[in-house]
């Protein structure tokens, strides 16, 4: 039995012991944090957050991908309290609803792209990504195609932690052992990371080496029997992978010719992450069936998810009137997380953050692409304000480092004793610094993670690593 805590709060360093003797992470790593605990995150405001210690860091991973708006806006919190006072739940099964939810579902409809004029409310990404699974098969079966409940998506791809939205996702070090994943039904094609395509290959030709390859997997499995596709715009936590030029409208084409729902999975890449609200249309040019998204959608105050999809699977699902989609939450469409959702966007349109994603992501990706000259950068590659530094043992084959040397949490660990959080994911590290960042913030992150992957460099040459 713990102890009862002090009337005036326990310290810094109770708290932490608190955490590291009672919590399992996500993602726990046992061992590690057994020894080391967690960083304690007291307070944040705008891009920054202060630690246990009052120590200040500059967050580059926007929580994560998801602090669009910067922390700490009094309005934000104001929103979410009214809420909480006049309405702190109604459920939203069968024919119910709340003001929130239906002002939050007819303004997504018209932020959306296309007829994308429907809208489900989940608890976040994994929730969306794991209702539009099953929305492939009901709306199949809906059409007189109950076969086609199979789906196809891509290596290195990441859409949650739900059983059936990892086992869609393929990311290295998301599979282990001790778990299960879902095989039968759900196949895997290549990552469409021209950085680590053939040798000599062009980027036309690796698209339609991509492309080649998707057909063939429908041939193989059968176009018949295969009901969606599900694809990250750019897959972000696979490593920021930007497919080459008209990849993604002429995987769309395919999914059209052959019944194929295309799942846009925007969790990451929705909200102004790219400059859009959505990027699939104005980004890159493809309509999908579906869209799923979180993150951005409240920038992470609230939890709260969504799945908007077409008119035309709306009324598919509904022909006859006597269908039960029988999916959904609890949580879905609470009112307090919608009201914060509305603030969100409020704000959004109101200081132009879109806009400045456009104007300030052009400079963080000209700033942090120059990373490209140091010895140990292979590649940065990203849009908008999201990008990815790939770190290398030898940048003229590619090659990798020592998966034990953990390079990208060395960099990572080196850059927040400088102030500045990236986020490691084994020889990368990763940015999505919330929609407010300035120029002169934009030179702050460049000029620490350069100082930071110069002096890790330097460690691992001490040591006897070859860098080249």
């Amino acid at each position: 039995m713990t102890a009862p805590l002090r009337q005036n709060g326990p310290s810094p360093e109770e708290l932490w012991e608190m955490d590291r003797a009672h919590s399992l992470h996500p993602w726990t790593n046992f061992g590690p944090f057994e020894k080391e605990g967690s960083l304690l995150i007291e307070r944040g405001e705008g891009c920054y957050l202060w630690d246990g210690a009052g120590r200040r860091y500059f967050d580059a991973v926007g929580g994560m991908w998801c602090t669009n708006i910067g922390l700490g806006r009094a309005e934000m919190g104001q929103a979410i309290a009214d809420q909480a006072v006049k309405l702190g739940f109604a459920n939203s099964f069968v024919d119910v609803t709340n003001g929130p939810s239906a002002l939050l579902a007819a303004k997504l409809a018209a932020l959306a792209p296309g007829d994308l004029n429907r809208v489900h409310f989940t608890t976040g990404g994994s929730t969306a990504v794991d209702t539009a699974y099953r929305m492939v098969h009901f709306y199949q079966s809906c059409r007189g195609q109950p076969q086609k409940t199979q789906v196809i998506a891509r290596n290195h791809s990441y859409h949650g932690s739900t059983y059936i939205s990892q086992s869609i996702g393929k990311r290295p070090g998301d599979r282990v052992a001790e778990f299960r994943y879902k095989e039968s039904g759900i196949h895997h094609i290549s990552a469409p990371n021209f950085y680590r395509a053939p040798e000599g290959m062009s980027e036309a030709a690796f698209t339609d080496h991509l492309i080649a390859e998707f057909e063939a997997k429908l041939a193989e499995v059968g176009p018949e029997n295969v009901g969606g596709f599900f694809a990250e715009p750019i897959q972000a936590s696979g490593g920021v992978i930007v497919p080459p030029e008209g990849y993604l409208p002429r995987m769309a084409a395919i999914c059209r010719q052959h019944d194929i729902l295309f799942i846009a999975d925007e969790v990451v890449t929705a909200f102004g992450r790219l400059g859009h609200w959505f990027a699939s249309q104005d980004h890159f040019g493809f309509q999908p069936d579906i869209i799923t998204c979180a993150k951005g959608l409240t920038s992470g105050y609230i939890p709260l998810g969504a799945l908007i999809f077409s008119d035309r699977i709306w009324d598919v699902m509904a022909e006859g009137g006597d269908r039960w989609f029988t999916s959904g939450f609890t949580y879905s469409g609470h009112p307090v997380s919608c009201a914060a959702a509305l603030k969100n966007i409020e704000i959004m349109e109101r200081e132009d953050l879109l806009g400045n994603a456009t104007r300030t992501g052009a400079l963080f990706q000209s700033r942090l692409g120059a990373l490209r000259d140091l010895p140990m950068v292979g590649d940065v590659r990203g849009a908008g304000l999201m990008i990815c530094v790939e770190n290398v043992a030898d940048k003229a084959s590619r090659t990798l480092l020592l998966d034990d040397l953990d390079v990208g949490k060395r960099i990572s660990d080196t850059a927040e004793a400088m102030g500045l959080l990236v986020r490691p994911m084994g020889h990368l590290n990763v940015m999505s610094p919330p929609l407010t960042i300035t120029p002169e913030e934009v030179e702050f992150v460049a000029t620490t993670l350069e100082a930071a992957i110069r002096q890790v460099a330097d460690d691992l040459t001490r040591i006897g690593v070859r860098l080249s």
